[in-house]
């Protein structure tokens, strides 16, 4: 389907336009609780029995000579680590979704574990078993073997209100009643009151839950805050200047350029069609499956599990229409369980290469949390692409009765912010960015939480970096399109 962008403007008038875009200057950081991480951030990690120095590295993904360096005055050498005692992880601390700050690790999941396995041992109480459901689809206590749990630690970067003498954070977790104000004050050479001002909604007499407690860096020194950028009243004034400078030129375009044809304002907007390489960790490029596009020869897929034909069938049945679950733009789909996960399994047909290439290249180099997470692939017989499964359906079904639960306007509008992070995220924190060209409610999945993740990248395009140019037209899928006015 092929829709103008021309044709959808040119009844919007120039200063609506002007004006809807003051609006978003001046509301661009409501609802954002922070707009920036910082580069490091530590975690009081207590050492359990068993542990070892390379164990707690593939935790975190640090090196051990790093971990070693930070961590001097309590390990004599990097071969021993004393049970009991709290070591420093460092790690950057960002800023997700604009909603909180922390940073996400990734864990393999082992048999037999649980999430309170997970955040209680492993992890050591940096992380909670209700962080570890909320950015994990996965079922407590059936977590499947040898898959890549996302585990999420909180962190802080200071905070300008209470002190600018502490730029450096550690994330400190209380358990077994054992840490009170005083004795983490105590043991961090900190006064209580400086521990009380940075966690001023801490319950110390719960004994658990996390502190943020300033740090020193490996000199033995407090880091001071740096600065956060300007300050409320220049960023007032550089707002206003920016609403005046958007009117004065929304007048010179109505004197200068009113007149002149749509054709001369909008020029062709050309993606570049050349899409970076994927680097080769799990081939397809050792050769090509019997059945398979010559296209696909040159294919090469990180972080995603190739899956054979007959493992595909087998976990649906053999694609029987009771696994089927829905028919999308560019094939049908099927729920599967594989590996003890459960999956949503896309068959397309061999001459849809393009969307399948485009698919796979975006969704393996692109993770976030409100984007559908690519499990593998297949290239036998057909194309077959395997996402996590989002067990409660899509949008559009629950925004047209079709046996899903009508949705607040509350919740309408967390789905809104849910899937507009994640455009965000690939129209803006992506190199190269990507162009999803295909939003409709269909491709806009929700999970049990009712948050939101954005699926189908059959139709992404790749975009440079600063690119001026506009569309000449967009493309979809069949979907809602408003009436003409």
């Amino acid at each position: 389907m092929f829709f103008s962008f021309r044709h959808r403007t040119e009844n919007i008038p120039f200063p609506l336009l002007l004006f809807l875009l003051s609006i978003s200057i001046q509301t661009s950081q409501v609802n954002c609780k922070c707009n920036k991480g910082c580069k490091l951030a530590l975690g009081s990690y207590k050492v359990w029995q068993g542990s070892n120095l390379n164990l707690v590295s593939k935790l975190f993904s640090v090196q051990t000579s790093t971990l070693f360096s930070w961590n001097t005055h309590v390990m004599p050498d990097q071969d021993y680590l004393l049970t009991g005692a709290r070591i420093n992880i460092p790690f950057s601390c960002d800023c997700i979704n604009g909603d909180f700050l922390a940073h996400i690790f990734s864990y393999s999941i082992s048999d037999g574990d649980t999430y309170d396995r997970v955040s209680s041992h492993y992890y050591s109480n940096l992380t909670t078993l209700v962080w570890l459901q909320r950015f994990n689809s996965y079922q407590e206590n059936n977590l499947p073997p040898n898959v890549i749990m996302n585990v999420t630690v909180n962190c802080s970067c200071g905070d300008k209100r209470v002190s600018k003498d502490y730029g450096l954070f550690i994330t400190w977790p209380t358990g077994d009643g054992e840490d009170t104000l005083e004795s983490v004050a105590s043991a961090n050479n900190l006064s209580a009151d400086v521990v009380r001002k940075f966690n001023p909604t801490a319950n110390f007499s719960a004994g658990s839950g996390l502190l943020y407690i300033p740090g020193k860096d490996r000199s033995g020194s407090y880091r001071p805050l740096k600065s956060a950028g300007l300050s409320g009243g220049a960023m007032a004034g550089i707002s206003a200047a920016a609403l005046g400078l958007l009117f004065f030129a929304g007048s010179l375009y109505l004197l200068v350029y009113g007149k002149r044809k749509e054709d001369k304002i909008f020029s062709e907007y050309r993606f570049q069609q050349a899409a970076p390489v994927t680097t080769v960790t799990d081939p397809v490029s050792n050769g090509v499956a019997e059945g398979a596009a010559p296209q696909l020869s040159c294919i090469t897929v990180v972080k995603s599990v190739e899956f054979s034909y007959e493992e595909l069938a087998k976990a649906t049945n053999d694609f029987s229409l009771a696994n089927k679950i829905g028919e999308g733009g560019f094939g049908s789909v099927y729920y599967a369980e594989l590996r003890g996960e459960k999956a949503a399994i896309k068959k397309m047909e061999m001459q849809e290469t393009r969307e399948f290439v485009a698919e796979l290249k975006v969704l393996t180099n692109v993770h976030h949390l409100n984007l559908v997470r690519l499990i593998g692939y297949c290239v036998e017989g057909s194309l077959f692409l395997v996402y996590e499964y989002i067990d409660n359906g899509n949008l559009s079904q629950h925004l047209r009765g079709s046996g899903r639960i009508p949705v607040s306007w509350s919740t309408r509008v967390q789905i809104a912010l849910d899937s507009a992070r994640g455009l965000e995220y690939i129209h803006e924190h992506t190199v190269p960015v990507y162009i999803h060209r295909d939003i409709k409610s269909s491709n806009i999945l929700i999970d049990r939480n009712f948050h939101a993740k954005v699926a189908d990248f059959g139709l992404t395009k790749f975009a440079e970096v600063g690119s001026l140019s506009l569309f000449t037209h967009l493309v979809g899928t069949f979907g809602y399109m408003p009436p003409d006015d």
